[in-house]
């Protein structure tokens, strides 16, 4: 039987977009040659910047080598650079993976220069503690913020259809639409879906035959497409996806499988073969007193910091305040914190005093009574600073104090009111167990825009994933997101 072929072209969710063709050169090949020339530079610049500063401009003898320093700079450089290879830094696994890209600069910065400092040490060769620590701290945040930079105009290319890995999703109707819509929501992260082979269970009956793999073939030729994506295994046999990949052009075309798992982070994730079986470790969530203690460190000193640093904004929004109508600077409701206590939040005020009063009566007229999330749209009882200061996030500075107390953390889920946790189901009564943040995944995600769903979807893959590094990541996004709020934020 011949195998059901179908393109995703109509303005479905699930429909990729419009994407123009393939280059003859791999996207990966590109960008990994536009990583090399900035690596390049960014290591050469700091360390002959390092030897200029550190040392002056003209060429200096090491005192215990017959070498100079601008020759030591050349060799460490050269060192650098193939440190920064050798540790896969720019292989296409890891390009515009961003935590691990990162990671793996890190680790070859910090292997290489522990490895110059050892072999000075053992040597005899005494070089400059000035120059040798000025070059590493500075070239490996320069480096870490070149990738940066790289990573944001590769997702921006991404987003336009281009430097994407093409590919062609394998599987059942449901399942093609599934993988399908969840890349669609989220173009950057580097598939682009240009064109769909739906399988059905009378389609491959008899199993995956030749003439399945010509015309599947001819499908990838067809859509210049880089990879298969095999979204289900519901209609194939393990053989049958040993044979996909057979068809595949080696070293350009991938077999890729989506295993049926969501919202799992990928430290959590291990594969391991046993007797031929690729099995899939999935660690559970681990709270432990390390991490915990660790995550209370960095809400103490980051909330500390963060008042000393905005006291005067603080003073001056207080100001604002007071002036823009009746009633007190802060407002202070009741939300529901970790493991179900209750605390008080604190706000800026941004409503006319007594606003809860109409809270029901307007959800009311709007029709969304009885619904999670009571966001009022076009509130009348918001004043005109208290707009101004929602639209920024302007009004949550002094949760601060509630981070400093213990109530709140800088990161996790929004804190919410009574009414809105009696609409929990046992899923989202998870995100109980961690403490309640000022910000959180789906503040950086999209704000008012998400529906309920989406909001508690985040929420858990924050709490199932944490890391320390996730916290920074958001609390980066948050603060790009205050500077830019765009139309979701009011």
């Amino acid at each position: 039987m011949n195998l059901a072929v179908s393109t995703l072209s109509s303005p479905s969710p699930s429909a990729p977009r419009p994407v123009a063709r393939a280059s003859s050169t791999p996207w990966e090949r590109r960008y990994a040659r536009i990583l090399s020339v900035v690596d390049t530079i960014v290591v050469l610049a700091s360390v002959f910047g390092a030897q200029v500063l550190w040392l002056g401009p003209h060429p200096t003898e090491v005192s215990s080598a017959p070498v100079s320093y601008t020759t030591v700079s050349v060799l460490l450089s050269g060192a650098w650079l193939l440190a920064l290879t050798l540790s896969g830094s720019r292989h296409p696994r890891v390009l515009g993976q961003g935590i691990t890209e990162h990671r793996r600069i890190l680790g070859a910065s910090l292997q290489l220069f522990g490895l110059v400092a050892i072999g000075a040490y053992l040597g005899g060769v005494d070089l400059s503690r000035g120059y040798f620590l000025l070059s590493l701290p500075a070239g490996t945040a320069v480096l870490l913020g070149a990738r940066i930079a790289c990573r944001a105009w590769l997702v921006a290319q991404r987003r336009k259809g281009s430097m994407a890995t093409r590919v062609v999703l394998l599987g059942g109707e449901q399942e093609n639409e599934r993988v399908a819509s969840e890349l669609a929501r989220q173009p950057g992260v580097g598939f682009t879906v240009v064109g769909v082979h739906a399988l059905t269970a009378e389609a491959v009956a008899g199993g995956w035959t030749d003439r399945h793999s010509h015309r599947l073939r001819e499908r990838l030729d067809d859509l210049q497409a880089d990879s298969v994506l095999v979204t289900g295994g519901s209609h194939l046999q393990p053989q049958d996806i040993r044979r996909i990949g057979w068809i595949l052009e080696p070293g350009r075309q991938h077999l890729i499988v989506a295993v049926n798992l969501a919202d799992v982070a990928g430290p959590r994730i291990h594969t391991r073969p046993v007797a031929g079986l690729p099995l899939v470790h999935i660690e559970t969530p681990q709270y432990s007193t390390t991490q915990k203690v660790l995550k209370r460190a960095f809400d103490i000193v980051g909330a500390a910091t963060l008042i000393l640093l905005l006291s005067p904004v603080l003073l001056t929004l207080a100001a604002l305040v007071r002036m823009s109508s009746p009633g007190p600077v802060l407002y202070r409701q009741e939300r529901v914190g970790q493991g179900g206590s209750h605390f008080g939040m604190l706000k800026f005020r941004s409503m006319i005093d007594g606003a809860d009063a109409r809270l029901h009566e307007l959800l009311a007229e709007q029709g969304r009574e009885g619904t999670p999330l009571f966001k009022v749209e076009n509130d009348p009882r918001v004043t005109g600073v208290g707009r101004w200061l929602r639209k920024y996030s302007l009004d949550e500075l002094p949760q601060l104090f509630n981070v400093l107390s213990g109530h709140m953390s800088l990161v996790g889920p929004r804190p919410q009111r009574d009414a809105e946790v009696a609409f929990y189901d046992d899923d989202a009564r998870r995100r109980l167990i961690v403490r309640p943040g000022m910000s959180g995944l789906w503040q950086v995600s999209g704000r008012s825009a998400l529906a309920w769903d989406d909001a508690i979807r985040l929420d858990l893959f924050y709490v199932e994933n944490w890391s320390l590094v996730g916290d920074i990541v958001i609390l980066a996004r948050t603060f790009k997101a205050v500077i830019a709020p765009g139309a979701t934020a009011h």
